[in-house]
This record gives structure tokens, C-alpha cells and sequence, in this order.
């Protein structure tokens, strides 16, 4: 199983030397995936969660490219409609092709009231505009003379039903946010479930879940995975594994955009996990290792 951080790529702590800092962070610890988050204009309703400064994925993936070696590089989640899907497409592409195959393309479908209206595209109809622009980006990948042969992994990333329904007809993995244990047990049941109706193969699962280290054990049913000591967080990786997941991408953002200011805990805390995964006998591969 793979595992993968979700890096800031917004708020007032937010700068190319940070993003540098975070790339070399996330590859020297030995992560497998490093991704980052998508917003265009920043509208009221975004900048409540995730202020400017926000830097754009694709531009950002390009230049931390160059300065990785081995780790793989993806969106959770790119917002499919903000985009003309042939832009996506070949952006996509080329990314995947300067980085040398090392692209994760997540999409999802977006929530953002207020950016839909400023980028001038309606927000009802944003579920068919997601599910069309796969199509047409999958369409234009067939194209390989002029989009490259290296295959692109696309995560659909939702919670919802119709996010797993997506999944399943459109998509190489599943990508919930932010989940429990129990449910996504129970919803990975209903994938399965979906999937077997379609006469389709099962996409593989790829969550993106919280990591919040505690002193102590949170407990209660709402209890995120990842969230509590780090024997909490072990377990919750050991039944995500169990649950056939093939990448956990772990999310120490937690709402407060001060904390982009002090990435040093949040590095604290991923080098604790990876020193956990090295002990349990399931060591992140560092960048020496892969080079």
C-alpha cells in the first residue's frame, strides 16, 4: 500500500521556499505520492478554508517535478469543470511526460458556490459537466502520437453515491476524502456492489485521510481515520489495508489557515508515522533507496 501526503499549497504560510521545504519533506521521509489541492478564483466561500496565496496544481506540480526524483505527483482533487477537458488533457499529458510518468490525475466535481459563478460555469449541472470532461479527456488520450503513451491514473475523488458511481464507470480508483473507518468499509461494500451491477471491474480504493496526532485516544463513532495517537493511526492504516486500499493519502490540514504559517508540526507528525511504518516492518522508501 502506498502512502502519500497532501501538501498546502494555499495560505499565508504558503511560499515557493515552503513549497520547496514540503517536496523535499515528504521525498526524503520516503512518501510515495505527493498532491495538492485545486481553486481558481478565490471567492469568499474559498478563502474562508483555503486563502490566497493559492497556487495553481499544474503549475506548481510542473515546477516541484524538477525538484523530485522518484516520488509520484497528483491532484485531490482537481475540479474537472473548471477546465476545458482538451486543456486538461494535454496539461495532464505533458506533466506526466516532463515529470517521467510520475502523474496522479484526481478529480472531483467541486463545492464552491461562488467560484462557479466567477468562473461563469453553472454549478447544478457540474456533476454531467465532471462526467463528460472524463470522457473527452479520456477520449483524447487515445491519441498517443500527440499525447504521449504514458498511462495516466485518474482517481474520482466524492463521497456520495454518484461519486462512486463515477468511480466505477470512469475512473481507475476511488478516492473518498476524509472518511471514517466504518463507513468506508460500508461504502467500499457498495462500490463492489455498484461495480458487479455494471459488469464492471471493482476500481481500486485511494482515500485521503486525515492525520491528526494526539497525546491521547480520541474516541466516539465520528472519529476520523487517522485522527488520535499513533497506535490509533497504525490501526486505521492496518484496516485500510485490509480493505484492499492501494494508496492512503494522509491530510494534516485541518481548517486552520494560521497553520500553514508552522509546517513544522505537521512534518513532526508525518515523521512519526513514517518512523511507525519503518518499526511495523513496512518502511516508506527513501529517495536514496529509489534513485
Amino acid at each position: 500500500m502506498k502512502i502519500g501526503v497532501n501538501v498546502p499549497n494555499f495560505g499565508p504560510g504558503t511560499d515557493p521556499g515552503v513549497l520547496r521545504s514540503w517536496a523535499r519533506t515528504v521525498e526524503g521521509l520516503g512518501f510515495d505520492l505527493l498532491m495538492i489541492s485545486d481553486h481558481i478564483a478565490i471567492t469568499p466561500d474559498v478563502a474562508e478554508r483555503y486563502p490566497a496565496p493559492f497556487y495553481e496544481p499544474f503549475t506548481t506540480l510542473s515546477w516541484l517535478a524538477g525538484l523530485t526524483t522518484r516520488i509520484q505527483l497528483g491532484t485531490t482533487v482537481l475540479i474537472a469543470p473548471y477546465r476545458h477537458p482538451l486543456l486538461t488533457a494535454r496539461m495532464a499529458a505533458n506533466l506526466n511526460e516532463l515529470s517521467g510518468g510520475r502523474l496522479v490525475l484526481g478529480v472531483g466535481v467541486g463545492w464552491a458556490r461562488q467560484e462557479f459563478a466567477a468562473l461563469g460555469i453553472p454549478f447544478s449541472q457540474r456533476g454531467q459537466l465532471t462526467d463528460d470532461h472524463l470522457r473527452d479527456i479520456r477520449a483524447a488520450w487515445k491519441d498517443t502520437a500527440s499525447y504521449g503513451d504514458r498511462r495516466i491514473p485518474v482517481w474520482v475523488g466524492g463521497n456520495s453515491d454518484a461519486g462512486l458511481r463515477r468511480a466505477v464507470l470512469l475512473g481507475d480508483a476511488w478516492h473518498p476524502l476524509r472518511p471514517t473507518v466504518p463507513w468506508l468499509r460500508e461504502a467500499a461494500g457498495r462500490l463492489e456492489t455498484y461495480a458487479d451491477g455494471q459488469h464492471l471491474p471493482v476500481p481500486a480504493l485511494a482515500p485521503r485521510i486525515a492525520l491528526r496526532l494526539t497525546e491521547e485516544p480520541v474516541d466516539g463513532a465520528g472519529r476520523l481515520a487517522g485522527e488520535g495517537t499513533i497506535d490509533q493511526i497504525m490501526d486505521d492504516l492496518d484496516q485500510l489495508r485490509l480493505l484492499g486500499a492501494e494508496s492512503v493519502v494522509l491530510d494534516t490540514y485541518q481548517g486552520a489557515p494560521r497553520a500553514t504559517c508552522h509546517p513544522q508540526a505537521a512534518w513532526q507528525a508525518l515523521a512519526t508515522v513514517a518512523a511507525h511504518l519503518s518499526r511495523a516492518g513496512t518502511p516508506p522508501r527513501t529517495t536514496m533507496e529509489q534513485s
